[in-house]
């Protein structure tokens, strides 16, 4: 049985472990991996969030920088979407939300602390970090005063260098080493445990095979006593897994791999399923709960 949690969002907080919560992924970007830009367009993508509410999703997570393979973010070498292309996407939509639903949780999906200060300011109460606060060193501290919920993925280096990371040979000892060593961070910077989620990061900076054994230990992640974000929806490794005649399944072929994986997820304790396909995962949550 998985552990029970009260998230702490600002003013208010968010049971955690007595049922599966859905995060649904609004990203409002040219370039996204899972749907081509089809949000880009502010008024659609509000739209498409009130939608994603109607059809389960308990959080909304607004993005405006695609993180998928290859992406060129911010680095010494590289520059990515700057902060204000960032704001001019994301603001609006999380204004257009929150005056049509005030009582939406959105989050916020960015690495950049500005970012994250603006779009709490204009109704988010979650700041999703996939960098686990690394990428911008005035995160840490920008979420302690902020005191808003936020979500600490793992990632091991940025997407332009994936292909040339070497592999690991035991990829959960890893990932639950440095998960807990930037937790342990960001406490001593000033964040509060119970503003805290931790999210493995699944396809992030770890090749197809890497991600099986996550999902077959993901249990092990309870050890650090925090609540558990798993994101596989439409992940390169569910198109290995799925492979016909030696070609990966295409991302529009990847919804019922998904749906099993978001299952075995849930049924090993994940508290929150972060997923494109909102409507189809709501279902599978339902059953998915009552055997877990």
């Amino acid at each position: 049985m998985r552990p029970v949690f009260e998230w702490q969002i600002g003013p208010r907080s968010v049971q955690l472990g007595k049922r599966t919560l859905i995060m649904g992924v609004v990203n409002v970007t040219p370039d996204s991996f899972s749907d081509g830009g089809a949000n880009f367009d502010r008024d659609r993508a509000v739209e498409y969030a009130l939608t994603l509410l109607q059809d389960g999703a308990d959080i909304i997570d607004v993005g405006g920088e695609s993180t998928r393979p290859g992406a060129k973010v911010a680095s010494v070498t590289e520059t990515g979407v700057t902060e204000k292309e960032e704001l001019e996407r994301v603001i609006p939509v999380i204004s257009g939300v929150k005056k049509k639903n005030p009582r939406a949780i959105i989050s916020v999906d960015t690495y950049k602390a500005g970012v994250a200060r603006a779009a709490v300011k204009a109704g988010a109460e979650i700041v999703n970090d996939v960098s686990g606060f690394l990428w911008d060193a005035q995160m840490r501290k920008t979420l302690a005063e902020l005191k808003c919920g936020a979500v600490l993925m793992h990632m091991r280096g940025r997407p332009q260098e994936w292909k040339t990371l070497p592999p690991l040979s035991d990829v959960v000892t890893v990932v639950k080493r440095e998960l807990r060593e930037r937790s342990d961070a960001a406490v001593v910077a000033g964040m509060k445990r119970e503003r805290m989620v931790i999210d493995p990061g699944f396809g992030f900076g770890k090749n197809r095979e890497e991600n099986y054994p996550l999902l077959k230990q993901l249990e092990e992640f309870h050890q650090l006593r925090f609540p558990l974000l798993v994101g596989v929806s439409r992940k390169s490794f569910i198109g290995r897994a799925l492979a016909r005649n030696g070609t990966d399944a295409p991302v529009a072929d990847r919804v019922f791999g998904t749906l099993a994986a978001e299952t075995v997820a849930i049924m090993k304790g994940a508290h929150i399923i972060r997923t494109h396909d909102v409507r189809a995962c709501a279902d599978a949550v339902r059953i998915a709960d009552l055997a877990s």
